[in-house]
């Protein structure tokens, strides 16, 4: 059960975040994204991710950050940002509860390396698309192919280093995994 209620919890942070942002607000998602975290952390053995979440919004900070400040992003719902210019609250916030799926639903990045840069390399600029084509919750400078690119490569080194966190901080076992991904014997 915690499998389905960390994807579905992150997926309805994600559309809250996107979508107030795109309407012009940073609140709905950073309250969903503060809601979200403080369940999953109250949650039995999972009070120590506190610090992956810290990791997480560092991390935002700098990708994002990153794109905002050097003019090849525009996120919609911009203030309040941190620091002041760089990346907006909700998105921060949207970093933060992501995090929180890497002992979870997102738990397979710990058991295979090669799948964190992967992802992060191509899904999250589909998701950053996606955002921007549905929501316009983020618009990117043309040729858009540069931001692109930054977000490929700043997700791919950060989802790295993530998972690789959530793998230390388990011990380096899988005591965590889905249930549809674990086989009983």
């Amino acid at each position: 059960m915690s499998f389905w209620s960390n994807l579905i919890g992150y997926q309805l942070v994600w559309f809250a975040a996107v979508i107030g942002a795109g309407r012009g607000t940073p609140w709905p998602g950073t309250i969903a994204a503060a809601l979200f975290v403080a369940w999953q952390l109250s949650m039995p053995g999972r009070a120590r991710e506190w610090r992956l979440v810290v990791a997480a919004v560092v991390a935002g900070g700098l990708v994002d950050g990153g794109l905002a400040g050097s003019d090849l992003a525009v996120y919609a719902a911009a203030q309040p940002a941190l620091p002041p210019g760089g990346a907006p609250l909700w998105i921060l916030a949207l970093w933060s509860a992501f995090a929180l799926t890497l002992a979870q639903s997102l738990s397979v990045l710990r058991r295979r390396a090669w799948l964190a840069p992967l992802l992060g390399a191509v899904g999250a600029p589909l998701a950053y698309l996606g955002a921007a084509r549905g929501w316009q919750a983020v618009t990117f400078a043309a040729p858009i192919w540069p931001a692109v690119l930054a977000l490929a490569i700043g997700w791919a080194v950060a989802l790295t280093l993530l998972a690789r966190l959530a793998q230390r901080m388990q011990g380096g076992d899988d005591a965590v995994t889905a249930p549809v991904l674990r086989r009983e014997r």
